[in-house]
């Protein structure tokens, strides 16, 4: 905390200049709901998002988070995988709760979180994004007969080559401080489990970091929608 009130001047005049010269890539193109699978649905996905869950950095949602983790799903549970995606740039927790409040939802055994790093940026103290996720899950349960909510890592901040120095390394700490937060919450749970993101190479992030040095990129959404599929299918088996 020290450390941020000391470079708080410089952090500020960071911030301002990413906003400015950030490239600004557009959602991913395509339906936001669908069935992976042969044959009829036994299984149905609800996949709520900031800009990567709605595949910010790809140019389809073919290629994004929400089509490839129900794919991956029915691959490993041998069966349909309904889906539907909810997901806007932007959004912080709190307001991906609003959307799925004001949304109209059909039943989902499966919710997937894909939140937290609007929550970093915006200073949301832990204790309110975790309580945030709560009133999210209990939504989802009573709405949608929701059965698991997975909820995905925050990335590593700390490495995303769109900030600079040392705005990149308060970012990351506040970001890791978020996932500790939310790890520790729901440890133990069997209808909350918290999905670390899969290892990213020591080297160079090509392909795994988007164009705009901030969002996955073609190589990082299947590695991310795999990790995920494998603790949904887990849970659904």
């Amino acid at each position: 905390m020290l450390a941020k009130l000391a470079l708080g001047p410089l952090l500020i005049a960071q911030g301002r200049q990413v906003r400015r010269q950030a490239l600004r890539l557009p959602e991913a193109a395509g339906p936001r709901s669908g069935v992976a699978g042969e044959g009829a649905a036994r299984w149905r996905l609800l996949v709520l998002g900031d800009s990567s869950g709605a595949g910010v950095g790809v140019a389809h949602q073919d290629q994004a988070l929400a089509a490839p983790l129900a794919a991956a799903l029915a691959a490993r549970l041998g069966g349909a995988v309904a889906w539907r995606l909810l997901a806007t740039t932007g959004h912080t927790a709190a307001d991906a709760l609003q959307a799925l409040r004001e949304a109209e939802l059909a039943p989902a055994d499966l919710l997937v979180t894909a939140l937290g790093v609007n929550d970093a940026v915006g200073q949301t103290r832990p204790q309110r994004f975790v309580a945030t996720l709560d009133a999210i899950h209990a939504e989802a349960q009573a709405r949608c007969g929701v059965r698991c909510t997975l909820h995905s890592a925050l990335p590593p901040m700390g490495r995303f080559p769109l900030l600079p120095q040392p705005l990149r390394w308060v970012m990351g700490r506040d970001a890791a401080r978020l996932d500790a937060a939310l790890a520790r919450h729901v440890a133990g749970r069997s209808d909350r489990r918290h999905v670390p993101l899969p290892a990213v190479p020591a080297g160079p992030l090509d392909g795994w970091v988007a164009e705009d040095g901030f969002h996955p990129g073609p190589r990082g959404y299947p590695a991310w929608a795999q990790a995920l599929a494998e603790a949904g299918a887990a849970v659904l088996r």
